[in-house]
């Protein structure tokens, strides 16, 4: 039979750096998702709507269960937080990008701990895996099986371990010993909020996405609104401004998995190296990473953007389509998308020269 110290053991023997068990209930946090939805904080991310009811209730996904084992795994590593980085030609990419994908990585640990746990029950147990790609709020789910608070940055923070967590979780049909929810430990710390370079924050826990860097940067499919290109800095995919900040990140553990080190390729590149790379050359790097999402076309959109922004030298040279390493493999340059931001990167460039 399935207990919760076996459950947690398993995960920990599978490179889990969390587990916690949460009842499978609605809880009152997950109602706050249509007023989310209705306030017009998802912006393009239309998908969030259609998916809402299901969101609402893990039981709207899986009639059966009545258990959620949350897992969180560490993802921080050895290299600087992106405040820390002072050369503005750098280009500044959100550290879970670094690595490998973690939907990959983390669906074949959590499926093993999902069949492992079929195993052990010994009877009729239905399961169900999810890596941040099905209608589940998994940090509320996860603040509830005790693996940490939502933040008022809206990330789930561990006490121990910070906030650079990848969360997955098994939905489970057996009733397995629920842990305590945790508690709010943010007390009156708005460093988050404040540091955040475009205000994204309407009220504590509550991001508005369509301003935050990583919507602009990730979600954006067309082109980045002229009013917004200059909040971008030098970020070309995502941000963690605030998480750098949180005071819980501080001394947060380093990991040793080599599924989330910085490849060499993204490892705090120059933005016009970057720029410089041939479109072959940028799809290696982003190959089997989080980064594939953005794709070669808009990858090249944010970092013609950041060159504009950062003032770098060699940036206004390196933004004419010939420098790029071979003409003929940079397909991306010549995009009617990719030419509009680099036309207005251009124009700062001069401006600032000015």
């Amino acid at each position: 039979m399935l207990t919760s110290d076996a459950v947690k053991t398993r995960a920990r023997e599978l490179g889990f750096d969390l587990c916690g068990v949460a009842p499978a209930r609605s809880f009152p946090e997950l109602g706050a998702l249509r007023d989310w939805l209705d306030r017009g904080y998802a912006g393009d991310m239309a998908y969030m709507a259609r998916t809402a009811d299901r969101r609402a209730d893990v039981r709207a996904v899986m009639p059966s269960a009545r258990s959620v084992v949350a897992l969180g795994t560490l993802y921080n590593t050895d290299r600087p937080y992106s405040t820390e980085i002072g050369e503005p030609g750098t280009a500044l990419i959100s550290r879970y990008a670094w690595g490998d994908d973690y939907h990959d990585v983390l669906a074949d640990r959590t499926r093993a701990l999902a069949a492992w746990m079929r195993e052990a029950q010994g009877e009729t147990c239905e399961t169900r895996v999810y890596v941040d790609t099905g209608p589940v709020q998994e940090r509320v789910y996860a603040r509830h099986a005790g693996l940490g608070w939502i933040g008022k940055n809206t990330c789930l923070i561990n006490p121990d371990v910070g906030s650079w967590l990848f969360l997955s979780e098994v939905l489970c049909s057996v009733a397995i010993e629920p842990d305590a929810p945790a508690l709010d430990q943010c007390g009156t710390c708005t460093l988050c909020l404040e540091a955040c370079p475009t205000g994204a924050f309407p009220e504590p826990g509550v991001l508005d996405s369509t301003r935050c860097l990583s919507y602009l940067t990730i979600e954006t499919k067309g082109a980045i609104p002229p009013e917004r290109r200059a909040d971008l800095g030098t970020h070309v995919y995502g941000c963690d401004v605030c998480q750098d900040v949180c005071p819980y990140n501080a001394a947060a553990p380093v990991s040793d998995d080599p599924a989330w080190q910085a490849r060499p390729a993204l490892d705090r590149p120059s933005l016009v190296e970057l720029w410089r790379r041939s479109d072959a050359r940028l799809r290696d790097a982003i190959r089997k990473g989080p980064m594939t999402r953005a794709r070669v076309k808009r990858l090249r959109r944010n970092v013609a953007v950041a060159m504009g922004n950062s003032g770098a030298a060699g940036a206004r040279a390196a933004l004419a389509p010939e420098r790029c390493e071979t003409r003929a493999d940079a397909d991306s340059v010549r995009d009617p998308l990719v030419e509009e931001h680099v036309e207005w990167a251009r124009g700062e460039l001069a401006r600032r020269r000015g």
